[in-house]
């Protein structure tokens, strides 16, 4: 498709300039023949802001994805501000235009039966006999870990650098310091905290790491688990259970938190309190499960629905 002069100008500046390759040439080719065909008999070079507008319009009704109409508002801005340079045109009709806002994707979430079956797998590694004291140990330390994980919904930093006095005190409530130094209290169920006191008891029986201030010690650096070594053996615990270990990690293990607490009737202020998030647009992920519930709700309960 011939699309003018202009075009063919501006290819050759971002081959010669900027030593573009030829699949990128032919990929801003395309994005602006394509747009040219948009505005039919209407030059290129000649095109208002709102021809623009309407063929981003245009690309969502065809389906294009946010990454994709990104690009094409790319390609054309950029041939605008080349238009505008050169004073073939006295405006930059792209100026005011931004790419779509990419959607948020949805957290991987895991059923309450596959959350059952991690913790049960954790606790029946805890009743077998081990080769070693230290095996025995790290047994109930990936058991205590993934109890408390989710009976919590902790960010995995404020898991593994947990005090070692959360299992001393006789609490249903532990405190927690998170991001930019904030306090809040999470609650810890029946089995979490029956986890971490048989956890610490085993620990001392050893005599090991009898002077750390951390519930999950080590020998690195910082003194306590590391993320990365409790990402490693949650998949290797999610294999043991029959799981994708692809799609299980600490973090989605806390949406698995905060996910089936909505589920089960939870106010999303009080699960913005319990994450710790700082504005309730960052729980907001969530609401699908709300929407969900909701339409359950209407669903089972509306007259009209069971007809």
């Amino acid at each position: 498709m011939a699309t003018g002069f202009d075009l063919e100008n501006f290819l050759e500046m971002l081959a010669a300039e900027r030593g573009a390759a030829e699949n990128t040439l032919a990929g801003y080719r395309r994005d602006l023949e394509d747009f040219s065909g948009f505005l039919g008999r209407k030059k290129l070079a000649s095109a208002a802001t709102e021809d623009l507008s309407a063929y981003l319009g245009d690309l969502n009704r065809r389906g294009f994805a946010e990454t994709s109409q990104a690009r094409r508002l790319s390609a054309l801005k950029q041939f605008y501000k080349f238009l505008y340079a050169e004073g073939t045109r006295e405006d930059d009709p792209t100026r005011t235009l931004s790419a779509p806002k990419k959607r948020a994707s949805l957290p991987k979430v895991l059923s309450m039966e596959d959350v059952d079956r991690l913790i049960e797998t954790a606790r029946s590694a805890t009743q077998v006999a081990h080769k070693s004291a230290a095996a025995r140990l790290r047994a109930q330390r990936m058991y205590t870990l993934i109890e408390v994980l989710y009976a919590t919904g902790l960010r995995v930093s404020e898991l593994v650098a947990l005090p070692v006095t959360a299992a001393l005190r006789d609490a249903r409530l532990i405190e927690i310091r998170g991001k930019g130094g904030k306090e809040r209290l999470v609650p810890l169920s029946p089995p979490a905290q029956a986890a971490m006191k048989d956890y610490v008891g085993l620990r001392s029986a050893e005599g090991a790491h009898e002077n750390s201030p951390w519930l999950f010690p080590s020998h690195g650096g910082s003194g306590h688990l590391t993320r990365q070594h409790f990402g490693r053996d949650l998949k290797d615990l999610a294999i043991a259970a029959g799981l994708d270990a692809g799609k299980i990690s600490p973090h989605v293990l806390r949406h698995a938190f905060a996910s089936h607490l909505l589920q089960n009737g939870a106010d999303l202020r009080v699960v913005q309190q319990l994450l710790g998030h700082a504005d309730i647009s960052t729980t907001q992920i969530y609401t699908h499960v709300l929407d969900e519930r909701l339409r359950e709700l209407v669903e089972s309960a509306h007259p009209l629905a069971r007809k």
